[in-house]
């Protein structure tokens, strides 16, 4: 299939939604200093509403909230906390309370992931991508339900689209990601008579996050690689993402929950090879991979 000779826009959710939708609303974020969780917060704040991130870092994490303070002209406070650990999520959880007083929206996005081919694989290194992505999302659940029961709020996880068709080197994130999906579709049954809802988003391949980075060398666009054609002419954006998050948490997806929607340009479950072709190149991995496995 040639590549396509349409390029879709990437849109702003604010051309569509109003922008005090979420006015006086909370957003709890795991992941929210950087990448795709950040570009989240950061819209959904363009919308009205609060946001606490949380990671380890702390140092990024507060750098982060003022910066998204600045650019929203909401309040952004930074909690650290790691979200392997129980008790770090629930004192984030108190400092949420303790400043603004409730949780209406919850983004687990925390992740961990790195190319790796199921032969080179350690049990720890697969251990510590479950327990950070899957065993995380269950703790933020667990730390926030109360909260969100209470504002009868909404749950987004963010997955991936690498299990839908088998993607070399991702044995580790591919199995936890699947996990994530499943859990969310539980939550859903389970809390859906509280007024609670959860979704999941599954992004494609991101421009302008780490993991896309390492697939191509610097300065080249993977928009430019003429071997991965896509029926929309691009890859994923964040911000395409973060629109879809501003839909899922608003009025309008009320009776929407128990979903996983990718977000990639209809990939998913067509004839296309769903990754790049870096990925493909077991050269071009080993080479990636020396020294990191």
């Amino acid at each position: 299939m040639a590549p396509s000779p349409y390029v879709a826009p990437v849109a702003s959710s604010t051309a569509v939604f109003r922008d005090d939708i979420f006015k006086g609303k909370v957003l709890f974020c795991t992941g929210g200093g950087s990448g795709i969780g950040k570009g989240m917060t950061e819209t959904v704040m363009r919308h009205g509403a609060s946001a606490v991130i949380i990671g380890r870092n702390l140092e990024r994490l507060t750098a982060a909230s003022q910066e998204l303070s600045q650019k929203t002209g909401e309040v952004c406070i930074p909690a650290q906390a790691d979200v392997r650990k129980p008790e770090s999520l629930r004192d984030a959880v108190k400092k949420a309370i303790e400043r603004f007083g409730r949780i209406d929206f919850v983004i687990c996005g925390a992740a961990g992931n790195f190319l790796a081919p199921i032969s080179g694989l350690s049990e720890n290194a697969f251990r510590t991508v479950i327990e950070i992505d899957t065993i995380g999302t269950y703790n933020t659940v667990k730390a926030t339900l109360p909260h969100i029961r209470a504002s009868k709020g909404s749950y987004i996880h963010i997955s991936a689209t690498l299990h839908y068709q088998g993607t070399p080197y991702q044995a580790h994130v591919s199995s936890a990601k699947a996990a994530v999906d499943a859990l969310s579709r539980v939550i859903a049954m389970e809390e859906g008579p509280h007024g609670v809802r959860s979704n999941v988003l599954a992004p494609g391949y991101t421009m302008g996050t780490e993991g896309l980075s390492k697939l191509y060398p610097k300065g080249k666009n993977p928009n430019d690689d003429e071997k991965m054609a896509r029926p929309l002419g691009r890859y994923t954006e964040i911000q395409d993402v973060a629109n879809a998050t501003v839909f899922l948490f608003s009025d309008a997806a009320l009776y929407i929950t128990g979903q996983i929607i990718p977000i990639d340009g209809s990939v998913v479950g067509s004839s296309l090879v769903p990754y790049p072709q870096a990925v493909l190149d077991p050269a071009s991995v080993q080479k990636m991979l020396k020294g990191k496995l």
